[in-house]
């Protein structure tokens, strides 16, 4: 395993395909085999066949955020992870690019990365989603608990958030909702309000009160 950190490393691995008779795979890119074996095979596709329902919701939740939704083989403590297309950049050559002053606009529509969302099938959170997801395939928590997971995600794989105000405004909610924080309770607080975006200016979690109220 290499840990390639350097900006050079993505101009450079680009061009170096191989070594020692070893093709060069890139982990945070669709396609990695892992070599499973037929029962870790079966058991993946046994996986597949239980999450594709919260596959498709998902996917239809995210729209063209990600290009698809599917299940991964990849993941251990994560619940889900973003990788990129196999021909497209990484995370890291997409972050450096676009740090690029003189950047070819039109270049950088063709190259960014087509995100693939993989969901970790063993995963508490995953396998809580489903059953919500199965007991009520409309309920609203289900939609804002995937864009959460979808901007987490967006974090830990190394791309940046396009709107970080509107994610710290749905961690903002959650938190005050788990410490029984409500805003008919606040009342007066002062000049408060002037030092932070009202929440009216951030697009709402969908059933404000219903996603921590459950865990309680």
């Amino acid at each position: 395993m290499l840990f390639l950190t350097d900006p050079i490393d993505e101009y450079a691995i680009q061009q170096l395909k191989e070594f020692d008779d070893k093709k060069l795979v890139c982990a945070t890119k669709e396609g990695l085999d892992l070599e499973l074996t037929e029962e870790e095979k079966k058991t993946k596709e046994e996986e597949k066949a239980s999450f594709e329902g919260l596959c498709k919701k998902v996917k239809e939740i995210l729209g063209d955020k990600v290009e698809k939704v599917v299940v991964s083989d990849r993941v251990v403590d994560s619940p889900c992870v973003l990788v990129t297309g196999e021909h497209g950049w990484s995370a890291n050559m997409e972050r450096i690019m676009r740090a690029q002053a003189l950047r070819d606009s039109s270049m950088t529509s063709f190259m960014v990365s087509k995100k693939t969302l993989e969901i970790n099938p063993r995963h508490s959170i995953i396998v809580e989603l489903r059953k919500k997801f199965e007991s009520d395939a409309n309920d609203k928590t289900v939609k804002d608990l995937c864009w959460l997971l979808f901007e987490s995600s967006l974090l830990t794989s190394g791309f940046s958030l396009d709107q970080p105000t509107v994610f710290a405004g749905r961690i903002h909610k959650l938190i005050k909702l788990g410490l029984s924080i409500y805003d008919d309770d606040e009342g007066s607080s002062g000049d408060s309000s002037a030092a932070i975006a009202k929440e009216d200016d951030l697009p709402p979690l969908e059933d404000e009160g219903t996603v921590m109220e459950e865990v309680d």
